[in-house]
């Protein structure tokens, strides 16, 4: 697995929680780890600096590289909370309809705060891809030296 940067760690998630400046960020980043953990039914892992994983799935990269990578997670950024949603979101058109002030990327949901966002629909949203990408990858891989 070498060359990819991000990696799982062992720092402590509550620990690099504790240390996000904003306030508000502070508050929704714990709150969503909380209900990620419940929904996924796994602990969070923080991976590299900033993003709180979890489980982990093997894909294969276009260039053949083999990578494991979080199944969801989320990072508090300074203007947004991100949550990844791995498989995109060409299927969860209704759940978005219904989630709130959002903006998405290829596999990001931003939010600006969790108090305008349908805590319920939301945690559906991340069940919803967690089971869709369980389905199509092998998870709870761990890291080995290729």
């Amino acid at each position: 697995m070498a060359g990819l940067k991000t990696r799982p760690t062992d720092r402590s998630v509550p620990d690099y929680l504790a240390g996000v400046a904003h306030a508000a960020r502070r508050a929704d980043a714990e709150a969503l780890t909380a209900d990620m953990e419940a929904v996924t039914g796994m602990p969070p892992v923080l991976w590299g600096d900033s993003l709180i994983g979890f489980d982990r799935y093997l894909y294969e990269q276009k260039n053949g590289m083999r990578a494991i990578w979080p199944v969801t997670g989320l990072a508090p950024r300074k203007t947004n909370l991100v949550v990844y949603i791995m498989p995109g979101f060409s299927r969860y058109g209704a759940l978005l309809d219904r989630l709130g002030p959002h903006k998405t990327g290829a596999s990001c949901l931003y939010l600006g705060r969790l108090s305008g966002i349908d805590r319920d629909v939301l945690n559906e949203l991340v069940a919803r891809s967690v089971e869709d990408m369980r389905a199509t990858y092998p998870t709870g891989m761990t890291l080995t030296a290729d």
